[in-house]
């Protein structure tokens, strides 16, 4: 005969709640300590990619001006997309060349030249005209309290502010704000 089954001790089986309120108190804590940090790294990094793509268009615009534009620049980021006869590499990669203005790693990225009417065509397109004689160009985070704005121009300095300098910057020259990056 086998013997009923017996309750070695009564009420043993699995956490009490007590267990389970420390537990999730204790996520709660490593949380709060975490996901500040997690959204600091995720800024920096988000902020190393811009000032990256800042610096890639810095070299592409002087690429085409030397090769391409005869020694005028490129007025939108997708003419820096546009790669010249006789090659299938653009001036710049097809992730910041898809649309004038890209959404990239949280920035918007965006480059902009006044047309100066005496450039004459480019090897990539350009009517006569359309050319620059410098640029600009800016990335701007899309993210809110994200206080890190890029900008840039045929200078080839990179500049840092806590607001937008797309709409001051020069074209060549320094910006009435923000500071040089070294």
């Amino acid at each position: 005969m086998v013997p009923p089954r017996t309750r070695l001790h009564a009420g043993a089986h699995g956490f009490a709640l007590i267990d389970l309120l420390f537990c999730c108190g204790l996520i709660g804590i490593l949380s709060a300590i975490a996901v500040p940090r997690l959204l600091l790294a995720s800024q920096a990094a988000g902020s190393a990619s811009a000032i990256g793509s800042m610096r890639a268009v810095n070299s592409s615009e002087l690429t085409y001006a030397l090769t391409c534009g005869n020694g005028f620049y490129a007025t939108k980021l997708t003419t820096l997309g546009t790669p010249p006869p006789g090659s299938t590499e653009p001036f710049l990669t097809p992730s910041l060349t898809a649309m004038d203005q890209i959404e990239h790693s949280g920035y918007l990225i965006q480059l902009t030249a006044e047309s100066f009417g005496q450039a004459p065509g480019t090897c990539n397109g350009l009517a006569p005209g359309e050319a620059g004689r410098g640029y600009k160009a800016a990335a701007d985070p899309t993210a809110p309290g994200n206080l890190r704005f890029f900008a840039t121009n045929a200078g080839g300095i990179i500049y840092e502010d806590v607001t937008s300098l797309f709409a001051t910057v020069p074209e060549v020259g320094d910006p009435p704000s923000g500071h040089p990056l070294r």
